[in-house]
């Protein structure tokens, strides 16, 4: 696990100073080492969290011939298999890193490379010859790769924050997706808050030659729903975990594990059984999962640390963790993540994590409405459409959000898992102009699933806007933040295999969500954790705003030059006072501005 940074200039030759700069700014992602490229064009940096071949794997890597040179962040699971493929083929190896697997298999296979990996990964291949940049972005999007363009260069890094350095850099704010980020409650286009920023999206890769870019997609979530016996199902289901927990168990140093107390991470730990594990909770018994953590621990002989996150610490980490974000995230397990990844980098360079299996399984109880709901979706259409326009004039009223939703398509109002604002609030808040629609964001991503159930449609639209641009961007910052590797089993090839073709009846029943993942999970974990729901490091924001030194703080932000920049200082200002009275639960439309203010004030303001 790593950063990577660098650039190709069309105008002018590459520097040391201007690389190591951008190396620089990242250093965090790899404290152990650094390395450069250079040559008349392209410059490729490199800072690097030694984890496999600790003697002899620093980057760049390079061919035989010295005309191929890669800089790489990620794990390439099978990459013993791939080497032994490509010593086959006359290939001569000097290391024995996965990365050195990615330069020869450029070789042998071209930019049909990515097709042949398991694991996770962001790499730039530099060919000295063709003068080609190749870059590309695994596709479960667990690792992530930007670039910029500007003046004959195009930038590219693990994180925005490297661009900063480069002369050619205009940073620049990006509004016309403010309003967009209150509904989502991240970044949920291509292009980030930073202007010309864009994100290589997972599953895709560019070739940058001559001053063209051509990016393309070597990957693409499919599901296949296949009838099968639950018996059998269970049975894969199995056998994948194992093997993929056997894979990213590879490593030249120790491997943890996070733990929560969900099936999830009850399930990863119970197959793998690490010597430690380490899981955060907080004073209140309704947001603490530390005693079910022990729990699952004791059973299993092994070791839990755990952390109780005060108040004050939550807060006084919060603008830290926004910069190292690159853009807001307003999500409160995110800072949760930041102190379990804090404790478990006192101890190991690698941790797993369970991201990934409620998107594959079925695990999000919105699921459920198709089989909850089926009674209600038997009403004539156009009486239902009714009742939803009449439901959609009272703002999330309770009771009213089910009428609402079920009198549209599914198209025209899910956003995924776990949207803050309506499309017409958020843009009531937000002053800036031409807002884009998160409807019009959504639409490509149902046209490409319109043949699917509307089960796969929801865990497609989680997948691509709620797991990637949430769940592991929060985990990836977080955890290399302290230069710590984590690892996700869940989103492995084999195990996707198996999830794609699974039937709607193994993902959601009337009883409650993922039931196969739940059986399989039964026949290992030792406690009954297979049975709860998932909560993933919930937080107690919710009455921490309703408490005088936080709601004062947010107060404060609300009524900043930049809160009266960007919103409607009334509106917000109504949503804190309604939060803070008890009128209405406000918290998450609160927290969402709010952190969209600390993190402005850590890349756009003087102080900056």
């Amino acid at each position: 696990m790593c950063g990577i940074a660098g650039y190709v200039s069309n105008n002018k030759k590459p520097t040391k100073k201007i690389l190591k700069a951008m190396t620089d700014r990242i250093e965090h992602r790899g404290p152990d080492a650094e390395g450069f490229f250079l040559d008349s064009k392209a410059a490729l940096g490199h800072r690097r969290l030694s984890i496999i071949d600790l003697s002899t794997g620093d980057q760049p890597i390079y061919n035989e011939n010295k005309d191929i040179a890669i800089v790489f962040n990620g794990e390439i699971y099978n990459y013993v298999e791939l080497r032994e493929e490509l010593k086959k083929k006359k290939h001569k190896f000097v290391t024995s890193s996965d990365t050195e697997v990615l330069v020869h298999g450029y070789e042998e296979w071209g930019h049909e490379l990515t097709k042949k990996l398991r694991g996770m990964f962001a790499f730039a291949i530099w060919n000295m010859k063709e003068k080609e940049l190749y870059m590309a972005r695994d596709g479960w999007g667990i690792k992530p790769l930007y670039y910029y363009e500007n003046n004959g260069t195009l930038m590219f890094a693990s994180e925005i924050k490297a661009f900063l350095d480069h002369p050619d850099f205009i940073k620049e704010f990006n509004d016309e997706i403010l309003s967009a980020y209150l509904c989502f409650n991240s970044t949920p286009t291509e292009e980030t808050f930073f202007k010309g920023v864009y994100r290589l999206e997972p599953g895709y890769q560019m070739i940058y030659k001559d001053g063209k870019k051509d990016i393309e997609q070597f990957f693409k979530l499919e599901f296949e729903e296949t009838e099968r016996s639950m018996d059998e199902i269970v049975e894969d289901i199995n056998k994948a975990m194992v093997d993929s927990v056997k894979h990213h168990e590879i490593a030249d140093v120790e491997v943890g594990s996070f733990l929560s107390s969900g099936i999830d991470s009850s399930y990863l730990v119970s197959v793998s059984r690490p010597d430690k594990t380490y899981t955060v909770g907080y004073d209140n018994p309704k947001y603490d999962e530390i005693s079910y953590a022990k729990d699952l621990a004791d059973k299993l002989g092994i070791t839990n640390k755990s952390k109780k996150i005060t108040k004050e610490e939550y807060m006084a980490s919060f603008p830290k963790i926004m910069y190292h974000m690159d853009e807001p995230l307003a999500d409160p397990s995110a800072i949760a993540l930041y102190f379990v990844a804090q404790i478990a980098s006192g101890d190991v360079k690698v941790v797993m994590s369970g991201e990934g299996a409620d998107e594959l399984f079925g695990g999000y109880n919105t699921y459920k409405e198709e089989i909850d709901q089926a009674w209600y979706m038997k009403i004539p259409y156009p009486i239902r459409r009714a009742a939803s326009a009449v439901a959609g004039l009272i703002p999330e009223a309770r009771g009213f959000n089910f009428i609402y939703r079920r009198g549209r398509k599914l198209e025209d109002y899910n956003i995924g898992l776990g949207r803050i604002f309506r499309d017409k609030e958020a843009m009531k808040i937000v002053k800036c102009k031409n807002q884009i629609h998160t409807k019009d964001i959504v639409a490509p991503f149902y046209e490409d699933y319109k043949d699917n159930s509307n089960t796969v449609k929801r865990q497609a639209i989680d997948f691509y806007f709620w797991l990637v641009r949430d769940f592991l961007h929060a985990v990836d910052r977080n955890t290399m933040m302290f230069g710590l590797e984590a690892r996700t089993p869940f989103l492995d090839k084999e195990v996707y295999e198996v999830a794609r073709k699974l039937p709607t009846s193994a993902k959601i029943n009337k009883e409650t969500t993922k039931p196969a993942l739940r059986m399989a999970a039964k026949k290992v974990i030792p406690n009954e954790s297979y049975k709860k729901k998932k909560l993933g490091f919930p937080v107690p924001l919710r009455e921490w705003i309703k408490e005088d030194d936080l709601y004062n703080e947010i107060k404060t932000k609300f009524k900043s030059s930049i809160a009266e920049k960007f919103f409607d200082t009334k509106r917000i200002m109504n949503l804190l006072e309604a939060h803070k009275n008890g009128k209405k639960d406000c918290y998450k439309k609160v927290w969402t501005i709010y952190t969209f203010i600390v993190w402005y004030e850590q890349f756009f303001t003087e102080e900056a």
